[in-house]
């Protein structure tokens, strides 16, 4: 039976050729809830997130297993069903504006685009909400600018709103602060919590920072060697961590965060 309160149950794995990058991976999300994702570079995190909503396809990738999402699973569904998820349903937010963005699409048009993949209608009044609701300008002077003349925080930005433009119940954000500066990464994980908070949005943050997965999530799934480890709450996470590798990573952030502090 569903559980009408969870949003997410999935149990997939994944492989390139003989190459397994997720075993068996369990992992399940409710309506609300801010769930981090942690682990070392190539752990298999992005590769998670693509498999969650079936975008592995064009990379040559085995995938098999269960993706609930409301209770339907979306791995036997065709292309032209998850189309009709995709971004409506459920939203993906990429770290690189740079990758991201059409670098010879103005902002407006992008929006805009973003817009009518799911309704008829010009979006002009939702485009502006999206923009208002990340803190960006919504006037014409913005929407005609092209990526390039916008900061990699307002890009990053710019690809939130876009996400959020139909009011997705869940966010996919894989390592939405990567590219940011310190204060910037701030004011995104702030975004995100906001999100949360004012649309009860429920988000899945990727990071290898635990720090941030700290700052917003309730819970933190750690991934290591293609599974998940470990997952329970951020105060069980850094304070009683069971799993070697988990104590490895706290470590980890408690050692970078006491760097940091002494140069300040």
């Amino acid at each position: 039976m569903h559980n009408s309160d969870q949003l997410l149950s999935a149990n997939v794995s994944v492989s390139y050729g003989t190459r397994a990058v997720l075993r068996d991976v369990k992992l399940e999300m409710q309506k609300d809830e801010i769930l981090g994702l942690a682990g070392s570079s190539g752990s298999g995190k992005s590769t998670l997130a693509l498999a969650l909503i079936k975008l592995l396809d064009t990379r040559n990738a085995q995938l098999t297993g269960k993706v609930q999402f409301n209770g339907r699973n979306l791995l036997p569904l065709k292309e032209s069903e998850l189309r009709g998820v995709r971004g409506r349903e459920i939203a993906l937010v990429l770290q690189s504006p740079a990758a991201a963005l059409n670098p010879m699409l103005r902002i407006g048009t992008q929006m805009r685009e973003a817009w009518r993949a799911h309704q008829k209608s010009d979006g002009t009044e939702a485009i502006a909400d999206a923009l208002e609701a990340v803190s960006l300008p919504s006037d014409s002077s913005f929407l005609k600018r092209f990526p390039s003349q916008i900061s990699t925080g307002q890009g990053q930005r710019v690809l939130i709103a876009m996400a959020i433009l139909h009011r997705p119940q869940l966010l996919i954000a894989d390592e939405p602060t990567s590219a940011l500066d310190a204060i910037t990464q701030i004011e995104v994980l702030e975004l995100l919590n906001r999100l949360n908070r004012e649309f009860g949005t429920s988000i899945l943050l990727i990071s290898h920072d635990l720090g941030a997965l700290a700052a917003i999530c309730h819970r933190v799934a750690v991934l290591s060697e293609g599974r998940i480890v470990e997952c329970d709450t951020v105060d069980q996470i850094f304070r009683s961590p069971r799993h070697a590798f988990t104590r490895q990573l706290t470590r980890n952030a408690s050692a970078a965060l006491q760097v940091a502090a002494a140069r300040e």
